[in-house]
């Protein structure tokens, strides 16, 4: 059988079968050799290889089966490549990057950019700028992204260096393991002589009292070594509950960059590049929907198009806004209701007990300005009015009073308990139909 004949239709029919993983790379996929039973399908890199094996086998082998009609396996490798230069990082122990994880994949806006200019400077310059960078935000919003984007970038390199990427918790893991195969040396001397240590969920080191006194070695002799040191947490180091005080101070050496929730513009964006990265066409009118459904959190974006894709699939539709509105009935969110500036301003004021003519005045006390950055945050966030039409509903501030606004509610919400009750029950309100 002359398998590249019907590749076009495995492919097909394997994103029919596992929406959530469909590529729009697929289409670089290519039959290598169909004998014995064995697939054999080309990747363009490593990668890509990797996610297949892991995320998509099943599903590509369930495929292949259904078209040819014979128990198949697949497997998936990496074509021989031409240039040096677009080999992959050397690594520390073998990880799982991936393909999606890059600079050109990640939607910048006012929420992230800080972290990712710090990151993509990081990447051409390991261990000279901004050291130790240490990344924080609620779970979601592309810490991990960014992470294994620096770790791809840096890697096609020429001088290729070493970098050693993995979770918190691999690292205590892999102590624990040193520790118990007294193999201690070993682990210290893999950790310890690369170019770049990418930790990611470092708040996982909390209350482990040896795992933090290891990883205070290892920090200090990448350090002292001018070796690139890479953290995330989902909050800032003093707020990482039980770290010695001398962890926390030496994340703070460097940069310390917070990633908030995106605006309403940043998350139109990162639906429409999300869905671009999935081949999944939708119109704008779609992608706003969505936006507006989704607050926080970019995973639930991806979880909205596989459904919206998987129903099409299945009815054998067109995606239209009708279409979407049905996948996502009950699966996320409320009702949409348009929600303008002045409802927001409605609930607030109510809620405080201040006038319009307060908020929008020059005054500065705690009991107006508090207020008033309340409602410049729920309105970046439930709005799609810009920072500067904000700023001019309250008083004609400037888009980077909104910004600073926005930042200091979303780091109060994400430290006090009360300030983040207060907001969901504004939240609720300003939702509530009149």
């Amino acid at each position: 059988m002359e398998v590249e004949n019907i590749f076009t239709d495995i492919v097909e029919r394997a994103k029919s079968l596992d929406p959530a993983n469909i590529r729009r790379w697929f289409e670089k996929l290519n039959a290598v050799h169909f004998n014995g039973g064995l697939l054999e399908i080309g990747c363009p890199d490593e990668a890509t290889a990797q996610f297949l094996e892991h995320n998509c086998k099943q599903s590509f082998t369930q495929a292949a089966q259904q078209i040819t009609g014979h128990l198949v396996t697949v497997d998936f490798r990496v074509q021989r490549q031409e240039k040096v230069e677009n080999r992959p990082p050397r690594l520390g122990f073998p990880i799982k990057l991936h393909p999606d994880y890059t600079f050109d994949n990640f939607v910048v806006g006012p929420s992230n950019r800080l972290a990712h200019a710090s990151c993509v400077a990081i990447s051409h310059s390991l261990g000279r700028t901004y050291n130790p960078l240490f990344l924080y935000g609620n779970s979601g919003l592309g810490k991990t992204h960014l992470l294994q984007a620096v770790c791809t970038e840096a890697g096609e390199k020429s001088n290729r260096p070493v970098i050693q990427f993995l979770s918190c918790e691999g690292f205590i893991n892999k102590f624990i393991s040193a520790i118990e195969r007294g193999s201690l040396a070993g682990f210290q001397s893999q950790f310890r002589s690369v170019d770049a240590l990418v930790i990611d969920d470092v708040q996982f080191l909390s209350e482990r009292e040896q795992s933090q006194e290891e990883f205070f070695h290892t920090f200090n002799a990448l350090y002292n070594n001018g070796k690139q040191i890479i953290l995330s947490a989902d909050s800032p180091p003093s707020e990482i509950p039980s770290l010695e005080q001398r962890l926390i101070s030496r994340f703070n050496w460097g940069l310390v960059a917070g990633i908030d929730p995106p605006g309403y513009e940043t998350r139109v964006a990162i639906v429409q590049k999300k869905a671009h990265i999935r081949g999944i066409d939708i119109s704008d009118e779609i992608a706003e929907y969505i936006a507006h459904k989704i607050y926080a959190n970019i995973r639930e974006i991806e979880g909205a198009l596989t459904s919206i894709y998987a129903v099409a699939t299945t009815m054998a539709r067109p995606i239209t806004l009708e279409l979407a509105q049905t996948a996502l009935q009950g699966k996320i969110g409320a009702p949409i209701k348009h929600i303008s500036i002045s409802d927001i301003i409605d609930v607030v004021t109510n809620h405080f007990e201040v006038r319009l003519a307060d908020l929008q005045s020059k005054r500065r006390s705690q009991s107006i300005t508090g207020p008033r950055q309340i409602c410049m945050y729920l309105a970046r966030n439930l709005t799609k009015h810009s920072l500067e039409e904000i700023g001019g509903h309250l008083g004609g501030r400037d888009h980077t009073t909104v910004m600073h606004a926005c930042a200091k509610i979303a780091q109060a919400q994400k430290a006090d308990p009360e300030m983040c009750a207060l907001l969901a029950k504004l939240i609720k309100e300003v939702n509530q139909d009149r």
